[in-house]
């Protein structure tokens, strides 16, 4: 055969299986997602029922944005059609041309959260002590955070690392609140930290750089910090 060895025969099952496999995981992550999210809630103190909805608002309010008010431009704004929850990167992108650019609030990724996050601070001002004090703490520490990881980007708004906000949150919690007296708090702490820092850090504090960018919408808990918010907030009320 000089030297000649034939290509095995499973070499292209490998790449079918490759496909197969990679196309279950992304059934599955809903899946995964929704009962990770279903879980911290009840982590919160809410009921299965209660949990439940909550997860629910958060997943069918994303796709939902309210205006606010409108920045009038002297160019015509790129606005980015899909890319729902923040995943620019599985989704096609259309885009259509606007003269002006509106601030919403989106209903999952803002308004939904931050009730939630008031809420659970209402119970932390209850009990008072150093829980309600390390709140303070932990989420200035995670708001600064994700103002220096922040950024404007042409055509979408303000996008941020998805992994800064929930890291720290759950490092700053564990810090301040890691004995076992605190174990009951640690979950609304990390979650009220995770949804102010990309919420404050990230989109509001940087509203004033939005005109330096082309971008016919910024969805203020929507689009590029979806995933920052609602998954920081998730996984950090998960981790401790």
């Amino acid at each position: 055969m000089n030297g000649y060895r034939p290509v095995p025969q499973w070499i292209p099952a490998l790449g079918c299986a490759g496909i197969v496999l990679a196309v279950s995981l992304m059934c599955l992550m809903p899946i995964v997602l929704v009962d990770v999210m279903n879980d911290a809630m009840q982590r919160l103190n809410l009921s299965p029922p209660a949990a439940f909805l909550a997860v629910l608002g958060i997943l069918v309010g994303g796709l939902v944005n309210v205006p606010v008010f409108r920045i009038e431009r002297t160019e015509v704004q790129p606005v980015e059609m899909m890319g729902a929850f923040g995943l620019w990167g599985f989704t096609p992108r259309f885009k259509r041309m606007r003269p002006n650019t509106i601030i919403a609030v989106n209903l999952g990724g803002c308004v939904i959260p931050t009730a939630l996050a008031a809420w659970e601070l209402l119970s932390l001002a209850r009990a008072g002590g150093w829980p309600l004090t390390a709140v303070g703490f932990v989420a200035g520490i995670n708001i600064a955070a994700c103002y220096f990881a922040a950024r404007p980007v042409t055509g979408i708004g303000i996008m941020m690392p998805g992994f800064v906000s929930p890291l720290s949150s759950v490092l700053a919690t564990w810090v301040l609140l890691g004995g076992d007296a605190f174990a009951d708090y640690r979950a609304p702490v990390a979650f009220i930290a995770g949804v102010s820092g990309p919420l404050i850090g990230a989109d509001l504090l940087h509203l004033k750089d939005i005109t330096r960018v082309s971008v016919g919408m910024l969805s203020i808990g929507g689009a590029g910090t979806f995933d920052g918010i609602i998954l920081s907030a998730v996984l950090a009320t998960v981790l401790v």
